[in-house]
């Protein structure tokens, strides 16, 4: 698959990239990028969540009232996890949410996700760039030259420049992930990604290195 690459003035060049179509021409698999996800999000919970149960509360223990003759239901404590204050039936413990997901299984999700953004055109290449200091007004005037003001952009970039992410941090809807750091979340939450032009090869042997081995 052959496409244009774009400078950062938003104007094709002269060039094209050859995409490697068992990277991003492959048959999505729906269910790895399921997986793949979950584990993502399943990862940045802390779980840390807490509640007091009712051999937690400090209170009396002492009962209320009298057993029967009162004409009301019989109480116990006042840690009684039917009044205000007491303890907390069933309440949340602190556990880890962590799972595992084979790494082939991994590799299969990215491949399908990147496929997908693929099939759908949301894939743009740009040529290699650098910014001399970081600032915010230097990333968005890029992705206005490419027409993406607003839209959920992911730029991956072939290792990690300082500048470039400092500049695109206070943009909500625009990312910027080196291809070591690449995940399958990031890719189908964008609405369109950016490939720098050195990253291509770089994605492209990582995947295929991996889904080999």
């Amino acid at each position: 698959m052959e496409i244009a690459v774009y400078n950062t003035k938003g104007n094709k060049t002269k060039r094209t990239v050859s995409l490697n179509d068992s990277i991003f021409n492959a048959e999505p698999n729906d269910h790895a990028i399921y997986l793949d996800v979950k584990q993502y999000l399943a990862n940045q919970r802390q779980g840390t969540h807490k509640s007091k149960q009712r051999n937690e509360i400090h209170g009396s223990t002492r009962k209320l009232h009298k057993q029967k003759g009162t004409g009301g239901a019989r109480k116990g404590s006042i840690k009684n996890p039917l009044f205000r204050g007491g303890g907390r039936i069933f309440g949340p413990e602190p556990r880890d949410y962590s799972f595992k997901v084979n790494k082939k299984t991994k590799v299969v999700a990215r491949i399908s996700a990147l496929s997908q953004k693929a099939k759908n055109n949301s894939i743009t290449v740009v040529e290699d760039f650098n910014f001399e200091n970081p600032k915010t007004k230097n990333y968005a005037e890029l992705l206005s030259n490419l027409e993406m003001d607003g839209k959920k952009t992911l730029l991956i970039i072939h290792q990690d420049d300082k500048n470039i992410f400092l500049s695109s941090r206070n943009i909500k809807s625009a990312k910027v992930s080196s291809v070591n750091s690449l995940n399958t979340y990031d890719i189908m939450n964008a609405n369109n990604v950016l490939l720098s032009e050195s990253s291509v090869k770089a994605i492209e042997t990582i995947l295929s290195n991996t889904s080999e081995s």
